[in-house]
């Protein structure tokens, strides 16, 4: 389950981790739960970057791990490599502010159980 041998790319309609349904939102909780999917699309959110920008960004990930992740992400369409850089695609922009609900939870949560807010 969180090793980097996991199945194929998840996509929706396919048995996925933890599903068999293949719905939708089960295939994008499988993509986006496997090590380093958010921080990579974080980073690309942040600024386009080349592999090894993206792998010094991301604190030195594993060439092998970062290779596979941004495969897994290109496939799923959240990115894509344009001139030498990997760029959020606009399937992968809308990814990332469907997500900013839970940034603004995940504070309200630090703070109510005595949690540090780190900025960023």
């Amino acid at each position: 389950m969180g090793s980097d041998t996991e199945s194929a790319t998840p996509r929706p309609g396919v048995p996925v981790r933890g599903s068999t349904s293949g719905r939708p939102v089960m295939a994008a909780l499988d993509l986006l739960g496997r090590r380093w999917a958010l921080r990579i699309l974080w980073e690309l959110h942040q600024s386009p970057a080349g592999f090894r920008e993206l792998q010094r960004r991301c604190e030195r990930m594993s060439s092998s791990v970062l290779s596979t992740r941004l495969g897994e992400l290109t496939e799923a369409r959240l990115l894509a490599l344009h001139d030498d850089a990997y760029r959020l695609t606009p399937l992968g922009e809308d990814l990332v502010e469907a997500l900013s609900p839970l940034t603004a939870w995940s504070a309200r949560w630090a703070g109510e159980t005595g949690g540090e807010v780190a900025a960023g």
